[in-house]
């Protein structure tokens, strides 16, 4: 009998030693999944942070980057007035007196002279034209203040359609006087 109960124990050792093998195994695979679908997951949050911060392909290319080296600022019309426009229609009798600064892209060349960081003769010209029109065309009910980031929006599109894609990184309002 003691020769039979050491045979049933050196059978029973091995399914023992089996049983620690697989639960080991489990356990390495679990973690390894586990570390995938962490992987994955912060993949997923990263990409769609991102996503939502550059925007679309053709959205940037229009509206340019959101995080960008530092721009060239210009402020529009006169140095210090600003934009002086009437707004409305011809007919409304108002006025809107705006200091509007834009951030351009340095890299733009051909808008921007590498010198003087100044606005080239034609982009100024360009700028000042297409900031004016749109002023001119805008309503006055979206002069509002809780409309003001659509506007800005809004300017920087039209500058960037008549300069290219990517020319004006933002827009930004330093003062503003509807009467």
């Amino acid at each position: 009998m003691p020769d039979e109960e050491k045979e049933v124990e050196t059978t029973a050792a091995p399914p023992a030693k089996s049983s620690k093998k697989k639960t080991i195994i489990l356990i390495v695979v679990l973690v390894i999944v586990g570390l995938a679908l962490a992987a994955g997951i912060s993949l997923f949050v990263v990409t769609k942070v991102m996503g939502d911060v550059s925007g679309s392909g053709s959205e940037e290319e229009d509206s340019g980057p959101r995080y960008h080296d530092a721009g060239v600022f210009v402020k529009l019309g006169d140095p210090k007035e600003g934009i002086l426009v009437n707004v409305g229609g011809p007919r409304s009798g108002k006025y809107l007196k705006a200091s509007i600064i834009v951030e351009f892209n340095p890299v733009k060349k051909a808008i921007i002279n590498e010198d003087t960081h100044a606005l080239q003769p034609d982009a100024e010209v360009k700028v000042n034209d297409v900031a004016t029109q749109f002023l001119r065309a805008t309503s006055i009910e979206d002069f509002d203040a809780d409309k003001q980031d659509e506007f800005k929006k809004q300017l920087k599109d039209a500058l960037n359609a008549a300069l290219g894609g990517g020319s004006v990184y933002d827009v930004y309002i330093t003062s503003f006087l509807l009467q």
